[in-house]
């Protein structure tokens, strides 16, 4: 797990991403902020797309971004959305996750108040998930 410290910095850049979201259709805005293990953050909105399908979420963004820059071990991520209830990752970002990331991995949620759901592991939100190990 991740200190109440880098906890709250990645809240505070997951809130400022939020603020990049292109959600006309939605109208649900998500920041997110991943935390590399070398210490470097990397950070995601949600972009929306009429014909819905081409939509990425905040999490997947973030996760995309930082394999480009050749980053391959992560520690955690912090999701904020601007609804009422936290923010957590879909299926397919959890399915993401699962392919970089051990179960181990630290998921923060937040709503729009912040109130942040206590830290979860990405094997307690995604448990039995299909990996790169079920390949061999």
């Amino acid at each position: 797990m991740i200190s109440g410290e880098q906890q709250a910095t990645l809240m505070d850049l997951a809130e400022e991403a939020r603020a990049h979201s292109y959600s006309p259709y939605s109208h649900y805005a998500v920041g997110a902020a991943l935390l590399c293990q070398d210490g470097s953050v990397y950070q995601g909105c949600n972009i929306e797309n009429a014909s819905y399908t081409p939509t990425i979420c905040a999490e997947r963004n973030a996760f995309f971004k930082a394999i480009f820059d050749g980053q391959r071990s992560f520690t955690a991520i912090a999701v904020i959305g601007s609804g009422e209830t936290p923010a957590y990752p879909c299926g397919v970002c959890r399915q993401v996750m699962a392919e970089f990331c051990d179960g181990d991995f630290t998921i923060v949620t937040a709503n729009r108040d912040r109130t942040v759901v206590v830290p979860q592991t990405l094997s307690e939100l995604l448990p039995h998930s299909f990996g790169p190990k079920d390949l061999v």
